[in-house]
């Protein structure tokens, strides 16, 4: 029972992710997403029971955590420092360039980015520090890096040229490479 109920809820937050990819936040309803997932009123507030807002929360968590499973997916196997921050750099660019909501959501109502990254970004940061640090202590440092400090600068950094590359091309390896080793990494190796 729980598996189907875990089934049901996906289908859930998938068919209001593609509302939302259609219509926007602001234009998108309990009962267009109901629609979209082919259940009731009532079954959307058996889910979701504070309705439309926490409707929206949990697409937001539910995408945040494809998206990092998908990064994972684009670097765990990487096996130097410097490997992992380029994939993961080139992934994360790509992947938000083409991300279907995202993009709505920049061109109709790009206040609620601020809201929503503000809430999941120590989260991200630690996820992101978390994942660099094993590759941090295998690597050799300057000396005085403390490892925990250099895995929180580049998980600032790297979030940073995530959203905003500046000068850099991040479809382009060898720049992505340049910026890894000139800006990121240039004060910790």
């Amino acid at each position: 029972m729980a598996i189907a109920n875990e089934e049901l809820r996906e289908r859930i937050l998938h068919a209001t992710y593609d509302c939302i990819a259609r219509w926007g936040v602001a234009r998108t309803s309990v009962e267009d997403a109901a629609s979209e997932a082919g259940v009731s009123r009532a079954t959307m507030y058996r889910y979701f029971p504070g309705g439309r807002e926490q409707l929206l929360h949990a697409v937001v968590e539910w995408e945040y955590g494809r998206f990092f499973q998908r990064l994972y997916d684009a670097v765990h196997d990487a096996s130097t420092l410097e490997e992992v921050i380029e994939r993961g750099l080139r992934y994360a660019h790509r992947a938000i360039a083409e991300h279907e909501v995202l993009q709505v959501v920049l061109k109709t109502e790009p206040e609620l980015l601020g809201v929503t990254l503000s809430g999941e970004s120590a989260t991200t940061l630690e996820l992101i520090a978390g994942f660099l640090t094993p590759y941090l202590e295998h690597h050799e440092l300057r000396d005085g890096v403390v490892v925990a400090e250099a895995a929180d600068y580049l998980a600032r950094m790297v979030l940073s040229y995530m959203g905003a590359p500046g000068r850099w091309d991040l479809d382009d390896p060898v720049q992505v490479a340049e910026l890894v080793r000139v800006e990121l990494l240039a004060g910790i190796v």
